[in-house]
């Protein structure tokens, strides 16, 4: 029996990807929904065959259009997860455990987040991981309007637990994918520098790439993936420069 729990998806042009998503999480939830924003590959087939809500809804940005998919949702308690993303086994159970008292306080919780690349048939265990709150109340938290980050904004003094098991990130289907990716994305990060009016010194341009690489490549611990650890920690550099000098092209002649 499905727990009283919403899960909501924004997606485009994911049929090769989301199948996988989606089935990770049928178990879970009796309200699934998609929030479309102009796929061309048959996503939104693809994911009503699966049993999942399919709703348009035009590109406003990232935190926007979380917003919009929460709006969806029928449930108080909701899960968001990305069409690249999958619900293991051990985090569907804690979920399940998490959500089965009945006066279930509202409140949050965390989750851990292991990217993924390529030809990996399992998460790396030194692989990087992020802890964002994916699993909240609707009456504690929301996400932020921000059209370049996803995160949900909290309630003040709402309980925060951390979730056990993982989902699986694999953001990742080629290079050069990751390239238009992270250029689309840079595009938007300098939009948003634009509308707050920051002022980048030319220095920062210079030491951007180098310090960026730095953070992917050991802080992050790309380099126990190998080559391969390497090259994505290259893109990631390029990608963190590229929203700097685009954003500092822009201002050329203000």
């Amino acid at each position: 029996m499905p727990m009283a729990l919403s899960v909501f998806i924004i997606a485009k042009n994911e049929a090769d990807r989301l199948a996988r998503t989606l089935e990770s999480v049928r178990h879970l939830s009796d309200d699934i929904i998609v929030v479309d924003s102009g796929s061309t590959d048959g996503t939104q087939a693809l994911a009503e065959s699966l049993g999942a809500r399919v709703i348009f809804n035009p590109w406003p940005g990232y935190g926007l259009q979380k917003q919009f998919g929460e709006d969806q949702c029928r449930h108080d308690w909701m899960l968001n997860i990305d069409a690249d993303e999958v619900v293991t086994e051990e985090l569907a159970t804690a979920i399940t455990h998490a959500l089965s008292s009945p006066d279930v306080a509202p409140s949050a919780f965390e989750t851990q987040i292991v990217e993924m690349f390529p030809g990996e048939p399992r998460p790396h265990p030194w692989a990087f991981r992020l802890n964002p709150v994916r699993l909240y109340h609707r009456k504690v938290g929301r996400y932020s309007p921000s059209p370049v980050h996803d995160r949900v904004d909290l309630v003040a003094g709402t309980k925060v637990q951390r979730l056990a098991g993982i989902i699986e990130h694999r953001s990742i289907r080629s290079l050069g994918h990751e390239l238009i990716k992270l250029n689309a994305y840079a595009d938007m990060q300098a939009d948003d520098l634009d509308r707050k009016g920051r002022k980048i010194a030319g220095l920062r341009l210079i030491l951007e790439f180098p310090l960026a690489f730095l953070k992917a490549y050991v802080a992050r611990r790309h380099f126990v993936r190998g080559l391969y650890g390497f090259m994505t920690a290259m893109n990631y550099a390029f990608y963190r420069y590229l929203r700097l000098a685009k954003y500092w092209e822009r201002r050329l002649g203000r």
